[in-house]
């Protein structure tokens, strides 16, 4: 696998487009910290962006399975880099209307690039080396975001917001660079021909629906994988949340240091892991150390506990999520994985989107604390009602490829 050109090209360039995306990030909540001041609306205008890249989920996975993955891959790249110009816009004009239009185009984008690169992953390597990509993608990912949020605050001690989307700029520009190296076959075969009736008739988004109800074990690792949306979904009015609680700017820096560097010993531990247990094991024992997770931060007012809840997270993720899109690489058909990782992330959206507007009304109505219990025993009931339907259908997930 390290020997695959296309591999170092994908790792490299999602490590500079991560501190890119990050940088942003931390600028697009600090920008929103200085001029709104309810959580409800801070969540509202992130929600945005994420109903913007929902609507066009279904159009973006046909395309993806009807094109050639590295054009999907280009043009969502020069989306990216357009995007950035509509925030220096906002801030020149100190406006949260363009800083809007600024997330919409922002997820427009990631609606067409990450489906397009999690369909590619799976022609580039062979099967067997799927889980490794997938755990040092997400390595990458997260050691991009440790040191895309540590740039940032220094960045923000000594020059103004606007360098933080400089950063972005830039980082985005590297990353279209990079995907012009790209060598991507269309299949494991080499590329395949279809006449346009042919495209047609198989570029339907709703085939999605029948696979998952025909292929159990897919379908019941989607679910498993909206649990940790709870957490996911919360993630960045929590930081805030956490800081204003303790009176500390500094803990939003360790709390991401810290869950990011579990996360990467997760994503390690994982080769290690699925030699000695079975899949299920793996996904539901990460889920109860979620749930545990949240119910911890209801004593968020000591620093201990905060670092110790995202560091128990963060290995939980870790070793959770490789695993899940190595099933959905290898369990879903190739001709589908444009529309079922589009109709995935349409998922991931709308249920970020509704958890994130959740977590910006009740803390608001109730506080930290009592949220964070409500979320914590909520994930740990739906984990045992999951587990208790799938050994009563003797329901087992594979990580193996099923006969097309």
């Amino acid at each position: 696998m390290w020997k695959n050109q296309n591999v170092w090209i994908i790792l490299s360039g999602e490590l500079i487009a991560g501190l890119g995306l990050w940088a942003g990030i931390i600028g697009n909540l600090e920008f929103m910290q200085e001029r709104v001041p309810s959580d409800f609306l801070k969540s509202l205008i992130l929600a945005t962006g994420l109903l913007a890249g929902i609507l066009v989920g279904p159009y973006a996975g046909r395309v993806i399975d009807q094109s050639k993955k590295k054009n999907i891959l280009v043009l969502s790249g020069l989306g990216r880099v357009i995007s950035v110009v509509f925030m220096f816009i906002a801030i020149a004009t100190d406006s949260i209307s363009w800083m809007i239009v600024f997330l919409v185009t922002m997820q427009i984008a990631a609606a067409f690039y990450f489906p397009a690169l999690q369909a590619s992953l799976p022609l580039i390597v062979d099967e067997k080396d799927l889980l490794q990509l997938n755990g040092w993608d997400m390595n990458i990912s997260t050691v991009a975001r440790v040191a895309g949020t540590a740039i940032a605050g220094l960045v923000l001690v000594y020059a103004p917001i606007s360098a933080l989307y400089g950063i972005s700029m830039i980082a985005y520009i590297v990353m279209l660079l990079f995907t012009f190296l790209l060598k991507i076959p269309e299949t494991k075969d080499g590329p395949k021909q279809h006449s346009a009736k042919e495209v047609k008739e198989k570029g339907s988004f709703k085939e999605v629906f029948p696979l998952l109800k025909r292929d159990a074990g897919v379908r019941y690792t989607l679910i498993l994988s909206f649990i940790p949306v709870l957490f996911l979904g919360s993630f960045n009015l929590l930081v805030i949340s956490i800081s204003e609680i303790q009176d500390s700017s500094s803990i939003k820096g360790l709390i991401y240091t810290v869950e990011g560097i579990s996360f990467m010993l997760g994503s390690i531990a994982i080769n290690y892991l699925s030699s000695k247990f079975k899949t299920n094991t793996i996904l539901f024992f990460s889920l109860v150390i979620i749930g545990v997770a949240e119910l911890l931060l209801h004593f968020a007012h000591l620093p201990i506990i905060s670092l110790t809840t995202f560091a128990l997270f963060g290995f939980a993720v870790g070793c959770f999520f490789p695993t899940v899109m190595t099933i959905f690489q290898k369990q879903v058909p190739k001709e589908y994985h444009g529309r079922f990782f589009s109709f995935r992330n349409m998922l991931d959206r709308t249920s970020f989107q509704l958890v994130l507007l959740a977590t910006g009304a009740l803390l608001d109505l109730m506080g930290l604390e009592n949220m964070v219990l409500f979320f914590g025993t909520l994930s740990i009931c739906l984990t045992f009602y999951y587990f208790w339907q799938m050994k009563k259908k003797e329901i087992h997930i594979e990580t193996e490829q099923k006969a097309a």
